[in-house]
């Protein structure tokens, strides 16, 4: 199983980001936790954090 984040505009268009695999959910999450602030400046508002082919769920990357 690889975890890997796909990155959405405010439009739901994808962003381009470096992607990056990871073996288990915690490992990714750590990873968007210390560079959430870089996929935000390439024009990503949300992160959606995905499983093989299976979306675990969306996540806002802007503040309320």
């Amino acid at each position: 199983m690889a975890w890997t984040w796909r990155y959405e505009d405010a439009d739901g268009q994808p962003v381009e980001h470096p992607a990056e695999s990871f073996g288990g959910q915690a490992d990714a999450e750590s990873w968007l936790g210390q560079t959430w602030k870089e996929a935000v400046a390439a024009g990503a508002a949300t992160a959606v954090l995905v499983e093989d082919d299976r979306i675990e769920y969306r996540m806002s990357l802007l503040s309320p």
